[in-house]
């Protein structure tokens, strides 16, 4: 799946593994060589879907600096943080494709970030994390991954998702 974004080009982006046509107009196509992409599971509620979407893409940020582009300032001179530099592409699958995700995800070394069903019960970043370290990885109730990595390594960690309605 080739992703093509419109976009206008800012700094060397080519050390952060984007490619851009030499002497590009201002605003030009842009083709990501990496991908950053969320892993829903299928029967979340809305609430939940996007409370693991904010979680979860906190941690490849942190993680991974170089998905961070620059601070961001308006006309008036006012600024505001850094975001990724690229799309989040967001999917969903059945509990077995979570399941098979996560298996490819660690096999392939990339990135990532889990959210588990017991978060939904915790309130604090130390509980969280006390409750994925009680669960074995075979034996993780994930509701939610995010991978970062080569775009067709994600597309493989992917298989059998479908992208989010």
């Amino acid at each position: 799946m080739q992703t093509t974004y419109k976009t206008r080009p800012q700094g060397d982006r080519q050390s952060h593994g984007m490619s851009t046509e030499p002497h590009a107009p201002a605003s030009s196509d842009v083709r990501f060589d990496t991908k950053i992409a969320v892993l829903l599971r299928d029967d979340l509620e809305p609430w939940q879907r996007l409370n693991v979407t904010a979680f979860l893409v906190s941690g490849l940020g942190t993680a991974v600096p170089a998905v961070i582009g620059e601070p961001y300032e308006d006309a008036d001179g006012v600024a505001y943080q850094p975001m990724f530099r690229q799309p989040v592409l967001v999917f969903e699958g059945t509990k077995e494709t979570m399941t098979a995700a996560h298996a490819r995800a660690l096999g392939r070394a990339l990135p990532r970030a889990v959210f588990t069903a017991d978060l939904f019960t915790t309130g604090n970043d130390r509980d969280n994390r006390a409750a994925v370290r009680a669960v074995p990885t075979a034996e993780l109730d994930l509701v939610g991954l995010a991978v970062y990595g080569p775009r067709n390594g994600v597309d493989k960690v992917l298989k059998g998702a479908r992208m989010h309605p």
